[in-house]
């Protein structure tokens, strides 16, 4: 059982933030038959779905669609997003209670004109959803001034930027997150000892149906298989991924590309 899934419905994007990797691969939204076959097959594995990898999820044409069949298969969802579409997506959130959480990006916001209206948008959001307000916590105390001025100003806190989780009002929550690396297959080895929660809490399928061990494999390098063409059952109890498994519970990286992960750094001990 995993703690969540990630599902990739859509890898466009509406942004380019400097803080985003980006990808070469085609750019797509998934269909509604591919999602339904993922639910069905995800079924029993998780009861939480991340729409997330790369992209905008907002941007998904049929997102109310995806929410109602994730609803009807009792999945509950957290999404995290730019913010950007949020005002236009709105019903699609209170129209349906599979959406348990939303997780926003205020580094994507360009002004204050821009973050005042977004929390405006949240207040229109149904009060039992969970709201995680996203921050670099590099150099907080000084690029991070006027968005937490916003912040104090429109929930009536005051916030310690040392804290990294700060609750604003029932629900809703700023996090103050370390910047990381995206792992990239062309860059020096970092090390083949440490550990990562993929394929123990969590694994990712990308737009295509990809399934990758870890939601920082964006560009699909450890192919585990595919589950629009075979069951997750027989992709987890494959050699590949029971390997990689093994190795991260004996703090080894086998896979090229974990071996140059600086998130790993965070699982240190």
């Amino acid at each position: 059982m995993f703690k969540y899934i990630y599902i990739e419905i859509t890898n466009v994007c509406n942004l380019n933030c400097s803080f985003c990797k980006g990808s070469d691969r085609e750019k797509k939204f998934m269909s509604i038959t591919s999602f339904k076959t993922i639910l069905d097959r995800i079924k029993g594995y998780t009861k939480y779905i991340n729409l997330h990898v790369l992209g905008e999820p907002l941007m998904h044409p049929e997102l109310k669609s995806f929410l109602a069949l994730a609803e009807q298969e009792n999945f509950k969802v957290n999404i995290t997003t730019n913010g950007r579409l949020l005002d236009k997506n709105v019903d699609a959130v209170n129209n349906v209670k599979s959406v348990r959480q939303i997780n926003v990006s205020l580094h994507s916001f360009d002004n204050v004109k821009d973050i005042n209206f977004l929390l405006k948008v949240v207040d229109k959001i149904r009060s039992d959803c969970y709201i995680s307000f996203r921050l670099w916590n590099t150099n907080a105390k000084n690029n991070n001034k006027e968005i937490i001025k916003l912040l104090e100003d429109h929930y009536n806190i005051k916030i310690n930027s040392n804290d990294k989780n700060i609750k604003l009002k029932d629900n809703v929550y700023l996090n103050f997150e370390e910047q990381f690396k995206w792992p990239n297959i062309e860059d020096n080895i970092r090390s083949e000892v440490g550990t990562c929660y993929g394929l123990r809490t969590h694994i990712a399928i990308l737009v295509d149906g990809t399934v990758v061990p870890c939601c920082l494999d964006s560009d699909g390098v450890i192919k585990l298989g595919n589950i629009l063409e075979s069951d997750l059952k027989d992709i987890l109890n494959s050699d590949k991924s029971k390997k990689i498994k093994e190795k991260f519970l004996n703090r080894k990286l086998k896979e090229p590309l974990c071996q140059r992960c600086d998130y790993v750094k965070r699982f240190d001990v």
